[in-house]
């Protein structure tokens, strides 16, 4: 039995939800945002709550309801309060700014890199070392944020490069003298 699938999805005023065509869409104050429905799991709206649960008992209907809630619960918190990350940028020399469509990043390389901005996703560089990467969707905020760090990684020794807010690098020592 999964825990977080018995729990029912509060759907909070100025948020509609709706199943249509094996889609489910909620529409909130940010935008709308769409899920395909698995025929493992049943899905139904009602008292201003979504509720999710096994259509059968097979393994994989019981696999698929704690992750199909959780998705849902995504859905509904990107519509009313959106998804945010925050890139932290370490090093001599390297720098981010943002202009227009494009994030312009400066990382050591020979040239600079220039990352265009996908839609839906709104990215904003408050300081040169600093980026910040908001949208609707969390999946896509995250490969966003993915793709920009994959640029150059932390290294271990100085812990040059980029890193997520709050993550921890594992520093190495150095030669002993």
């Amino acid at each position: 039995m999964s825990r977080t699938g018995k729990k029912p999805i509060a759907v909070p005023s100025g948020v509609t939800a709706s199943i249509e065509g094996g889609l489910l869409s909620v529409k909130g104050p940010k935008g709308t945002l769409a899920l395909p429905l698995r025929d493992e799991i049943s899905y139904t709206i009602e008292d201003g709550s979504i509720l999710v649960k096994p259509a059968n008992d097979t393994k994989a209907a019981r696999a698929f309801w704690g992750m199909q809630r959780t998705l849902i619960q995504n859905l509904v918190t990107g519509v009313t309060e959106g998804f945010s990350k925050k890139l932290l940028i370490t090093g001599v020399g390297y720098r981010a700014n943002s202009q227009g469509k494009t994030l312009k990043l400066q990382l050591g390389y020979s040239h600079d890199v220039d990352f265009e901005i996908p839609e839906g996703i709104e990215i904003k560089t408050p300081d040169n070392t600093t980026v910040e990467i908001s949208g609707i969707d969390k999946q896509k905020v995250g490969q966003v944020a993915a793709e920009i760090r994959r640029w150059r990684k932390p290294e271990p020794y100085k812990g040059k490069g980029i890193k997520y807010a709050g993550e921890f690098i594992f520093r190495k020592e150095g030669k002993k003298k």
